[in-house]
């Protein structure tokens, strides 16, 4: 049981794997970007397939007609439009925060 999850975290977190168990701060960070930007992909398309679907979809059913097909292709590509325009615009302030400061 020694040898399971001390050894994992170890290789996992540790600088150069073996450096005597000390902490990658920029490792751990770049870790902690790529969970967030995960659970943030996870909730855009959690959101999407709500919206889309409370607006596509009047009578659940066993398979989707050509209508709610057609119609869940179109909201799913406007969603992801707006969420990039909205994404870039948000990226385009915070860089000229940064700049002014």
């Amino acid at each position: 049981m020694e040898s399971g999850f001390g050894s994992d975290f170890g290789s996992d977190f540790g600088s150069g794997g073996g450096g005597g168990g000390k902490l990658d701060p920029g490792l751990i960070m770049e870790q902690v970007k790529v969970q967030i930007a995960v659970a943030n992909a996870q909730e855009l398309l959690q959101r999407m397939t709500d919206k889309c679907f409370r607006k596509c979809i009047g009578k659940p059913g066993g398979a989707l007609d050509n209508a709610e097909q057609k119609c869940i292709a179109m909201c799913m590509d406007r969603y992801m439009d707006a969420w990039n325009t909205v994404s870039r615009a948000y990226n385009s302030r915070l860089q000229r925060e940064r700049a002014n400061m």
